[in-house]
């Protein structure tokens, strides 16, 4: 029987170069609906109405 060991170097290399990758992708995702006029309104609408109410 012969048993034919393959090497894994690199592969957590590469796992990191796709997760960071990922994170990156995700980043930009978020960094543009964050950014969008949509949310920057909403956010500004809550920090008014919070900023005006009597306490």
């Amino acid at each position: 029987m012969v048993v034919i060991v393959e090497s894994e170097d690199g592969m957590s290399t590469v796992e990191y170069a796709i997760g960071t990758i990922a994170a990156a992708a995700f980043g930009a995702i978020l960094y543009t609906v964050v950014t969008g006029d949509s949310i920057v309104s909403a956010l500004t609408n809550i920090i008014t109405r919070a900023l005006n109410t009597s306490v």
